[in-house]
């Protein structure tokens, strides 16, 4: 369960009467009747609601990074994927595969991203877009002279600025969806100590 309480549906902001709707047709309530068309559960909308202020913003600037024309969306997509991978956020990775695949990245190269280094399925800007996105986010923002240049020599200065945004936008949805447990990152920590047999 998330750990915030959600919105229903008849406490939602009249603001986002249409946005509700896209998401949770045919006038459900999603918090007594979870489920959006892609399959989630759908309470990341019903706890954003919360605050109509971060629903409008979050939702502001998810649109805004789908228009630039700046960078490719299959490289974008890329770079979003990779983020959710290495947050470790199944629901910001799932749902960019799926974005991806809408995109044109081809199955086989999303099923690589996780070693993706290994991999002789991405091109030389492909390859520079994931080693800066793991700079990002592994890293923290300490992008190497060598992954920076590596980059500029594929991308413009605007292609670069808007994937710094979207990648560092979406390893805050990854680490917000984690901490909140919303959607496919509801699940128990798992590092936790394994008992030894009782007779050990």
């Amino acid at each position: 369960m998330p750990r915030l309480r959600q919105v229903p549906r008849s406490e939602v902001d009249p603001e986002f009467a249409d946005l509700f709707e896209r998401f949770f047709p045919g006038g459900t309530d999603p918090v007594t009747d979870p489920g959006t068309p892609t399959g989630t559960p759908g309470n990341w909308w019903t706890t954003m609601a919360l605050l109509p202020d971060v629903l409008r913003a979050y939702w502001e600037s998810y649109q805004e990074s789908l228009r630039g024309d700046a960078l490719d969306p299959r490289l974008r997509e890329l770079g979003v994927m990779r983020a959710g991978f290495n947050v470790g956020s199944q629901f910001v990775f799932s749902q960019h595969c799926k974005g991806a695949r809408a995109a044109g990245v081809e199955d086989a190269q999303i099923e690589a991203i996780p070693g993706w280094a290994t991999s002789t399925l991405f091109s030389p800007v492909e390859r520079a877009v994931l080693a800066y996105t793991d700079e990002l986010t592994v890293h923290r923002g300490r992008v190497q002279d060598a992954t920076f240049e590596a980059l500029h020599a594929e991308l413009s200065d605007e292609a670069i600025l808007t994937l710094t945004y979207v990648v560092g936008e979406f390893r805050f949805f990854a680490i917000l969806t984690r901490a909140l447990q919303l959607e496919y990152d509801d699940v128990p920590e798992r590092i936790v100590e394994v008992p030894a047999p009782a007779d050990a």
